[in-house]
């Protein structure tokens, strides 16, 4: 499993909720099989976001098509976004 890891500051959590939910990249078509979003427990307004993807192309691919759409909304949405690619290694539940 190839994890696309997203982390930034929103100026509001409810707002950027409502972007996200709106989907402006179409998480089901890029390949993205679920998501979970963290807030930091000290500052609810900084989110982790963690796509889960099959294959590294599609993680490529989303990454590309997020840091394009963030140039139109940094500074306003989101504030310094960060953007990593995992390979899922283990995972066991206990």
């Amino acid at each position: 499993m190839i994890i696309l890891q997203i982390e930034h500051e929103v100026p509001s959590f409810e707002g950027w909720k409502k972007a996200f939910a709106n989907d402006p990249i179409d998480r089901k078509k890029a390949g993205v099989r679920r998501y979970k979003i963290y807030q930091r427990n000290d500052n609810p307004n900084y989110v982790v976001i963690d796509l889960e993807f099959d294959s590294l192309k599609e993680a490529e691919e989303t990454s590309a098509a997020l840091q394009n759409l963030w140039k139109k909304v940094d500074g306003k949405i989101i504030f310094k976004p960060q953007i990593r690619i995992l390979k899922l290694v283990e995972s066991k539940d206990i």
